[in-house]
C-alpha cells in the first residue's frame, strides 16, 4: 500500500473519469478525496467503490454546513458509508452537530478553517471581520478543534501554528493549496511545497490538477511521495 499522506483529488466530471483515474495511478495512490464537483456525477457510487471494492481509502469533500439538526442527519447517514474523512465548515455549532451525527463510527470530521483558495481581500467582500488571515485561521481550527473536530483542514501557511496548538494534540491537519515546486497555483493563493507541509506537521496534503493533469499521472504522483519521504 501506498503511503497515505498523499491524498488525490479526483476533480474530474463522474464516475467513468474517476475510475479511470484511479487505474492509471494503480497502487501509488491509496487515498482520494471526491468532492461536491463529483456528487451530481456519481460521487457515492466512486466512493463506495474506491473504499470498498478496491480497499482505498476516501476523503469525502462535503464542506456541509446548515443548522445542527440537518447536519447531524446529514452525517449520521454518510458515515454509514464506512468512509474515512468528512468535512464540514469549522463553525463550532456545525461541528457539534457533526461529531454527534458520526458518534459510532470510525468516519473523522475535518472543520474546514478558511478556505486556501481565500485572501484577506475575499474575507473583506465576504464581510468577515478584520485581521489577519493566519490569525483568524488558527483561531477558527482551534475553536473547531474544541468544539470536537478530529481535525482540521488549513493552507500550509498555517500548518505550523496550528499543530502548536494545545487543542491540536493528536489531531490531524490536512492540507490543500499544495503544489510542487515550479508548479502553477491555480485558483490557490496559500500554498507550499509537499516537502515544506511535511515540515510544517500536516497528516495529509490534498492534490489534484498537478497529479491528474500530467502526462504521466503515477509519475507525478511518485514525485509527489518521494519528496515528501525526503522532507
Amino acid at each position: 500500500m501506498s503511503d497515505d499522506r498523499l491524498i488525490v483529488a479526483l476533480d474530474v466530471p463522474n464516475l467513468v473519469q474517476g475510475l479511470t483515474l484511479a487505474d492509471k495511478l494503480g497502487d501509488a495512490v491509496s487515498f482520494y478525496k471526491i468532492g461536491l464537483g463529483m456528487l451530481t456525477g456519481g460521487g457515492f457510487a466512486l466512493a463506495n467503490e474506491l473504499k470498498h471494492e478496491r480497499g482505498k481509502r476516501v476523503f469525502l469533500d462535503m464542506k456541509l454546513f446548515d443548522i445542527g439538526a440537518t447536519v447531524e442527519a446529514a452525517v449520521r447517514g454518510i458515515a454509514q458509508h464506512g468512509l474515512d474523512f468528512l468535512t464540514v465548515h469549522g463553525d463550532p455549532q456545525v461541528v457539534r452537530a457533526a461529531a454527534q451525527g458520526k458518534s459510532g463510527s470510525d468516519t473523522k470530521i475535518l472543520a474546514v478553517t478558511i478556505l486556501t483558495s481565500l485572501d484577506r481581500a475575499d474575507l473583506d467582500a465576504n464581510l468577515i471581520r478584520p485581521g489577519d488571515i493566519v490569525e483568524i485561521t488558527v483561531e477558527r481550527a482551534a475553536r473547531a478543534l474544541e468544539a470536537g473536530a478530529d481535525g482540521v483542514i488549513a493552507s500550509p501557511q498555517e500548518a505550523a501554528l496550528i499543530r502548536a496548538l494545545p487543542q491540536a494534540a493528536g489531531k490531524l491537519i490536512v492540507t490543500p493549496g499544495v503544489r510542487p515546486a515550479g508548479a502553477a497555483s491555480g485558483d490557490q493563493k496559500r500554498t507550499a511545497t509537499p516537502a515544506q507541509a511535511v515540515r510544517d506537521g500536516v497528516d495529509h496534503i490534498v492534490m489534484g490538477r498537478p497529479i491528474h493533469a500530467a502526462a504521466d499521472p503515477q509519475a507525478a504522483a511518485r514525485a509527489v511521495l518521494e519528496e515528501m519521504r525526503h522532507a
